[in-house]
């Protein structure tokens, strides 16, 4: 599976303090070996500090890799962004980031599975704060596109309609999240038909959306909730 490269250049801050530089240096580890089986030590050396300087900012390497993750979630969100800047459609603007979820995961399946994967769950259901935030704002990109009317005609973003805007979501992420898996394990493919793959997928889901949005049952999160 080809490796994301491409990270350091759509990193969404710059290079500067030792909590930054231990991040970078997650990142591009992560990246090169697709294992999250590091030490903070081999951060520290590839950062350039001694090795007990990145537990001045983790306590320990989940704390790391939390902050990892929320910079995933935000390079996912910028890419996003960057998909549908100069897309009006509200429903040209789903599809963008369709493609741009299922790309960045194929592209980095190490970092996508550090995202969505359970590693980081604690037993009572929560995540890390830091990332619970950075998830929500990728989340909100999707909400707004549905909002607009990216389904057929606009849903207006209130407490009202959140469980059938959380339905929509929750149909357009499981397909999206079960294809970016399929491709990375293999299951489907070849890795040259990823676009129309996800091409096909996606209109077939949109379309069913159009007729049905399921509404989620009373109680049901979709994605990390803020408050946990």
């Amino acid at each position: 599976m080809a490796k994301d490269n491409s990270t350091k250049e759509q990193r969404p801050y710059h290079h500067g303090d030792l909590h930054r530089a231990i991040v970078e240096a997650a990142l591009d580890v992560l990246s090169e070996s697709q294992s999250t089986e590091f030490s903070l030590r081999e951060l520290a050396r590839r950062a350039g500090v001694s090795h007990n300087a990145p537990y001045k900012h983790f306590a320990d390497k989940r704390e790391l890799l939390a902050a990892v993750s929320a910079v995933g979630f935000e390079l996912l969100a910028k890419r996003m962004a960057e998909a549908t800047s100069e897309l009006d459609s509200p429903r040209q603007r789903l599809a963008a980031m369709a493609r741009a979820y299922v790309c960045g995961g194929v592209g980095n399946p190490a970092l996508y599975r550090l995202m969505f994967g359970g590693f980081l769950g604690g037993q009572d259901e929560s995540r890390p704060v830091i990332e619970r935030t950075a998830a929500h704002a990728m989340k909100a990109l999707i909400v707004s596109a549905i909002s607009d009317g990216a389904l057929g005609h606009r849903i207006a973003d209130t407490e009202s309609t959140t469980r059938t805007i959380d339905g929509a979501i929750l149909v357009f992420w499981s397909q999206m999240h079960g294809l970016t898996l399929l491709l990375v394990d293999r299951l489907v493919g070849p890795g040259d038909k990823m676009e129309e793959l996800t091409e096909n997928v996606l209109q077939g889901m949109l379309e069913g959306l159009v007729n049905n949005i399921p509404t989620v049952p009373e109680g049901v999160w979709v994605g990390p909730p803020l408050a946990g």
